[in-house]
Parts: C-alpha cells; sequence; structure tokens
C-alpha cells in the first residue's frame, strides 16, 4: 500500500509517518511547504501548496496513493482569531481542491479528511459526551472551517462517490508538539524555569475548561485504522472520552516538577470566545474499528515535560 500525507510536516505528521511506515508497512509519501523540513528517511517528500489546485492533480497523478491523509491545515484557535483569512483559504479552500482534484482521477483512493473537536462548538445541557450527529455549533473560527470542510467531504462523497471519510480529532497532546497549545506550553514553561532560564511564574489562560485529551500517538493509530476500516461519507470522533478540565492538566504537570512555581492568568492568553466543555463520544469509531486509546494521560504528561526539558 501506498500512502500520501498531505501536511506531513507538523506535529501529527512525523507521527503518522512512523506509524504508516514503520507499524503498518506502506510506502509513503508526503508533502510540505517549501519552508518546511521534513528529516524523516526512507519517504517521497513533495512541496506542495495546496491553494494551487493543479499543483494537487499533477502531484495525486505522479503518486498515485492508494491512502490519502488530508492533514493541512492552519490548526491554531488563538491563530483563526488573529489570521481569520488565512485559516479560511487553507482549511475550506485547500480541502476543496484536495477533493475537487479527487474528481478528476482515474481511480478512487481512499481519504481520510482531518477534522476537530472544535466544530461541536457550544454544547448543551445533556450533549456530553458529543457524539457525531450532533448539532455543530462553531464557537471560533478554526472549528467554522473544519465544520465547513466535514459537510464539504459528505457532499463530495455523497455525490460523486468519492471513498471519502471525516474525523473530529479532539485535542491531541505528545513530545514535540508546538507551545501553541496549552499542554506543550505549561510543559515548557515549566522545563524552562527548572533551567533557570524563566522567574517561577507560570503565565496561564482560561483553567476552567474542560477537554478531551488523547496522546497523538493513539490518535495516529486511529487514523490508520479507520482508512482501512472507515465508511465513505461518514464522521468519526477521536479522542478519549474523557473531559478534564484545563486546571487539572496544570496540576498533573506541576506535580512532576519539584520547582516551587507560582500561577498568573496571562490576559494575551485567554480567547475572545472558550466553549466551556468538549467531550467526545468515541463508540462509533470503537464498533468501525475496534480501536481504543492506550496511552495514559499522565505517560504522555511526563514524556512530553521530558522532551522541553531536553530542548531548553
Amino acid at each position: 500500500m501506498k500512502s500520501l500525507i498531505i501536511g506531513g510536516a507538523g506535529f501529527v505528521g512525523a507521527y503518522l509517518i512512523h506509524h504508516l511506515k514503520e507499524d503498518l508497512g506502506h510506502e509513503v509519501a508526503v508533502t510540505k511547504m517549501p519552508t518546511e523540513r521534513i528529516s524523516s528517511e526512507g519517504v517521497e517528500i513533495f512541496d506542495l501548496n495546496i491553494l494551487v489546485q493543479e499543483d494537487i492533480v499533477q502531484l495525486f497523478r505522479k503518486v498515485r496513493p492508494d491512502y490519502i491523509f488530508h492533514l493541512a491545515a492552519q490548526s491554531s484557535v488563538s491563530v483563526s482569531w488573529k489570521n481569520p483569512q488565512l485559516t479560511i483559504d487553507v482549511n475550506v479552500k485547500g480541502s476543496v481542491n484536495v477533493l475537487e482534484t479527487l474528481r478528476q482521477l482515474d481511480y478512487k483512493p481512499r481519504v481520510l479528511l482531518i477534522g476537530s473537536g472544535e466544530e461541536y462548538g457550544h454544547i448543551c445541557d445533556g450533549e456530553t459526551p458529543v457524539g457525531e450527529d450532533n448539532v455543530t455549533r462553531p464557537g471560533n473560527i478554526y472549528a467554522a472551517t473544519k465544520a465547513c470542510q466535514n459537510m464539504f467531504g459528505k457532499i463530495y462523497a455523497d455525490a460523486y462517490q468519492l471513498d471519502v471519510m471525516m474525523v473530529r480529532a479532539f485535542n491531541h497532546i505528545g513530545p514535540n508538539q508546538a507551545p501553541l497549545f496549552v499542554v506543550a506550553d505549561f510543559c515548557k514553561q515549566v522545563a524552562e524555569i527548572e533551567a533557570g532560564k524563566k522567574e517561577a511564574v507560570m503565565k496561564v489562560g482560561n483553567l476552567s475548561a474542560k477537554r478531551d485529551f488523547t496522546d497523538v500517538r493513539d490518535v495516529v493509530r486511529a487514523y490508520g485504522q479507520l482508512i482501512q476500516q472507515g465508511k465513505p461519507g461518514e464522521t468519526y470522533n477521536i479522542g478519549s472520552g474523557h473531559a478534564i478540565a484545563i486546571e487539572d492538566i496544570l496540576k498533573l504537570i506541576l506535580k512532576n516538577t519539584t520547582s516551587d512555581i507560582t500561577v498568573e492568568t496571562d490576559p494575551q492568553k485567554l480567547r475572545p470566545v472558550d466553549v466551556p466543555i468538549i467531550e467526545a463520544d468515541i463508540t462509533k469509531v470503537t464498533e468501525a474499528t475496534g480501536w481504543m486509546p492506550q496511552i495514559p494521560l499522565e505517560q504522555t504528561i511526563r514524556e512530553t515535560l521530558d522532551y522541553w526539558r531536553g530542548c531548553v
């Protein structure tokens, strides 16, 4: 089997490359932006701007993958507030360019569009844990673009008989994640304090929000199983099935350090709108593939903290 990862230079891409190549034995091709770097050996690497459809057409015809994982996205909620246009262009126009290219091929690869648990947005009382058929009420620009991608994926699968499946991936974490994201941010700050490179004050945002966190290695296993066993036109939640307050995440991180650290709220880390709770119902993916998360949250946090200790 040959797999193509669109947008493989990021956090998830490195783990997905390893899983497909080492665990599943696939040939792997990966795209990146010209300014990005991918250090994985034994994979084909291509520069690609998904806003240029003709470039996508040429790449698909050259590589002819059996499986396509569409990871390319502007994936930061905070960046989406600061740069809505970029987020809309990459996440909506880029995804439609991929779907349009699939219509031009003389064969039908299986495709996984990567969405987000943020698509559910404002979850009402009685809707937690949230299932795939729940109404989506996006609460930020990033979430709105991913909800739009999901709708396009469903329409193209049904109308053009494309072998496209969608996932809504909830918060995934682990070593090497950028500090734009909360767990990596907290771990980086602790490592800097321990190393004496930062005063012993942690800057935090909203600690009351509850999110569903899963180790990235479990997430890519789910992707690998869904690309083989998922049903075209369907959406699958990928998460732990359990929400935890950001405050409790912080406590788990601080439990792994002997440094005496003060915690302060930084207004710059507060979002204009923050959804109180996002928690996944993962029954559908489990029934379809047998997948379940395996790596405990405490282990992921320890390993992420150790990663940042090695970086600062």
